[in-house]
């Protein structure tokens, strides 16, 4: 097999699904390339957080578009994703981190996104359920969750209607630059080729970044999952505490089925290479045990189910999003972190974009995966040289 299209996507996840679809949109040929299933990975095992508050700033400008795309994604994509408008809040049991969210939300508001900040009576009168050792809290009436199942093959589902090719069960091993473009050879001798490739294979991403010399410490971890028996809906939002202590993070949000949804605490072990992870027992009761901390009505429920997945970070806590700063035609997007879900539609759009046109309004600059390439032998001892002299 030989095939030929203006854009490989490497990748089926929310990242690789959503510009395929945003790409076609523009008519452009696509063939998204796939190891198993669209939104097998990372893309469809985690909370499913809609949500725009807490991120960076630099990221609020595509985390504002994506929202747009979530907010329409029925109309879209003629299937229903589970997206709920249900506001966001987050909420935390230290004063230093009480002020943080006052200086997040004056800062934040220059980027289009409004935060509430309540704290004491306000904030229990809102939130009558929450436990009395929290002091403070920050909602984004605007954010909400979705199912995370169900998005990333509905983009992919979304994208072929429009033309594009998406190949699972499609193990890529080698992209080559060649005359005109990029030659990309997968398992069983199939060939692709394209004029422009964009590598958003997650936790497997740098395994072809270091094919064009550009590695990076992408490292994997397991969230640690679970869900409740369900009980009458009625918490409609998204709930997460916002802490430096890794141990007492713990997010929940209600389906309307009844069942909760939970997430956070430390995470559990993940292999790349055998695209396993785990969740870890003592994590699970760690997190009840913070759950119960944060909603102590909640805390008689009963736990179902727990899952995990191979989830990539970076040292940074920063995404690389744009193009590749050695090789023409050839773009990332990975590393997002355990924060990529939210953002997944805004990032596609806009990598669209600059795949058409060759620029975006964006400012991708802090993203680049070039901070992450060392110096040659000698340079940095060079310039030592000729600052003392």
């Amino acid at each position: 097999m030989n095939e030929r299209a203006d854009v490989i996507v490497i990748g089926g996840g929310i990242i690789g699904t959503t510009t395929a679809f945003f790409l076609s949109r523009r008519a452009r040929s696509v063939i998204l390339l796939e190891r198993g299933l669209t939104g097998q990975q990372a893309s469809g095992v985690n909370f499913g957080g809609v949500r725009r508050q807490g991120r960076a700033l630099s990221q609020l400008a595509m985390s504002n578009r994506a929202l747009a795309t979530w907010r329409q994604s029925r109309e879209l994509l003629g299937e229903d994703v589970e997206f709920l408008p249900s506001g966001h809040t987050r909420v935390c049991y230290h004063a230093h981190d009480a002020d943080y969210f006052h200086r997040y939300a004056a800062d934040a508001r220059a980027y289009g996104l409004d935060l509430d900040v309540l704290e004491g009576a306000a904030m229990f009168r809102r939130f009558p359920f929450l436990g009395r050792e929290v002091l403070a809290a920050s909602s984004s009436p605007l954010d909400g969750h979705a199912n995370p199942r169900l998005a990333a093959p509905a983009f992919g589902r979304a994208a072929g209607r429009l033309g594009a090719t998406i190949v699972e069960n499609a193990d890529v091993l080698r992209v080559e630059k060649e005359a005109g473009g990029f030659r990309v050879e997968c398992a069983g001798g199939r060939i692709y080729r394209a004029e422009q490739v964009l590598i958003c294979a997650g936790a497997w991403a740098n395994a072809l970044s270091t094919q064009f010399g550009e590695p990076v410490p992408l490292a994997v971890r397991g969230p640690q999952m679970a869900v409740t028996e369900p009980v009458p809906y009625v918490f409609k939002w998204s709930m997460g505490v916002y802490t430096s202590v890794k141990e007492e993070s713990v997010y929940f949000r209600q389906i309307p089925r009844g069942n909760i949804v939970l997430g956070g605490g430390a995470p559990g072990p993940a292999d790349a290479a055998t695209r396993r992870a785990s969740v870890l027992p003592a994590n699970t009761v760690a997190q009840i045990a913070q759950f119960r901390r944060m909603a102590p009505a909640l805390g008689a429920l009963n736990v179902i189910r727990v899952w995990s997945g191979v989830e990539s970070y970076l040292p940074d806590s920063e995404p690389v999003i744009g193009r590749s700063s050695k090789v023409d035609g050839l773009f990332y997007a990975f590393g997002f972190s355990g924060s990529g879900f939210q953002i997944g539609p805004g990032v596609g759009e806009t990598l669209a974009e600059l795949l058409d046109t060759g620029s975006t309004p964006i400012d991708l600059a802090p993203f680049s995966i070039a901070r992450f390439q060392r110096p040659a032998p000698g340079r940095a001892e060079s310039a030592a040289s000729e600052i003392s002299s």
